[in-house]
């Protein structure tokens, strides 16, 4: 099929969403936060995905959230959250979730799952023995592939003690020290231009449609991504660095998982509705805030149009749009920037505190009042 037929054909005819692609959120709920208007009562229609930052939103006290997503699996990570919020405290989410060590994650999701609908229950139930081996933020396909990495392609690269030392506490200098001696060798470029190509991404962690529109090398953005990470940032705070290399939890953590936002979280959880379809078609009435995620990532430009446009029929005025992109430069469709404003300076800032460190950009529009 050419490059013009696949613009053609919308991702959902393209992709498989039929299984958990993610079972945790890969974007940074604190920036994501931090780039929407800080009021209470406010609407926001978001993406669900694995429901993570659809419970972060919950901190700003809005009056409702629609999550939205074409996946039936996805949404049901988010029904499993919410319910493992209503039944479980704090640490047993977290061992459920994979964030704790737990020899009785069975237990636990038998328990979350008791008021669940049954296609949650029956999906849930057929992934307990991966939930109990990896906890159920773990068993997705773009976990699984970290795993394959952690697995088998980092140690031929590194060895135990030299991924340990990437989270001793350490200055900019002596973090630039450390990377440039010990990480950034042969091996490293080698091994991660392989395992981080699009042909391997697309087959073992993302669908191979979510390349259709991405060009470059995607190993050369991962190494440039990595080293911002390890040396401009502090990876001893970075809870996406640690699961990746290593797959445990530690005292860092995501938004949502953390011991101060659980009570808050878990009172507000009838605020949010669930719907599985587009979201461009989620919902009812306008929206102070968007978080779309990557989705345009996949989309062609006349695709990313045609959606945007539909969107901002639906934002109030002095609504933001707050998205990433990886590999595919997205932002507002040149016919309606005249409608909208980006903000770059409050990107700059926001970039610089991303932990989610795998993104090339951050996209934070305001419609026009």
């Amino acid at each position: 099929m050419g490059k013009k037929a696949v613009m053609s054909v919308s991702i959902d005819q393209r992709a498989s969403f039929e299984a958990i692609r993610y079972a945790r959120a890969w974007e940074d709920a604190d920036v994501l936060l931090s780039g929407f208007h800080a009021r209470p009562g406010q609407r926001f229609l978001s993406i669900c995905a694995a429901g993570d930052n659809v419970l972060a939103l919950l901190l700003l006290d809005p009056q409702e959230i629609v999550a939205a997503d074409l996946s039936a699996a996805q949404i049901a990570c988010l029904q499993l959250r919410m319910a493992a919020f209503r039944t479980l405290s704090h640490n047993e989410f977290l061992e459920l979730f994979g964030a704790r060590a737990s020899s009785r994650r069975d237990l636990l999701l038998a328990r979350a799952l008791q008021d669940c609908d049954p296609e949650t229950r029956s999906l849930w139930q057929s992934l307990a023995p991966e939930v109990e081996k990896y906890g159920a933020g773990n068993v997705g396909k773009f976990e699984a592939y970290f795993r394959h990495f952690r697995r088998f392609i980092l140690p031929l690269i590194h060895s135990g003690s030299t991924v340990e030392s990437v989270f001793a506490e350490r200055d900019r200098p002596a973090r630039e020290r450390f990377f440039e001696d010990r990480w950034n060798n042969r091996r490293w470029n080698l091994c991660t231009s392989l395992f981080f190509s699009k042909t391997v991404m697309g087959w073992l962690g993302r669908d191979p449609a979510f390349f259709d529109h991405v060009d470059g090398s995607a190993g050369a953005h991962v190494r440039r991504k990595v080293r911002f990470a390890a040396v401009d940032q502090d990876p001893s705070q970075n809870p996406y660095m640690l699961e990746i290399l290593t797959g445990r939890g530690g005292d860092v953590l995501p938004t949502a998982w953390r011991a101060e936002n659980y009570a808050t979280i878990a009172a507000r959880l009838d605020r949010i509705s669930l719907v599985k379809g587009p979201i461009d078609q989620a919902g009812e009435g306008v929206f102070d805030g968007f978080n779309l995620s990557d989705i345009f990532e996949y989309m062609s430009l006349e695709e990313t149009a045609e959606i945007y446009g539909k969107l901002l029929e639906r934002a109030a005025p002095g609504a933001r749009f707050i998205y990433w992109n990886m590999m595919a430069p997205r932002s507002a469709p040149q016919d309606l920037q005249h409608r909208v404003k980006r903000l770059p300076d409050v990107e700059a800032g926001l970039k610089q505190l991303d932990k989610a460190f795998f993104y090339s950009d951050l996209v934070l529009e305001e419609v026009a009042d």
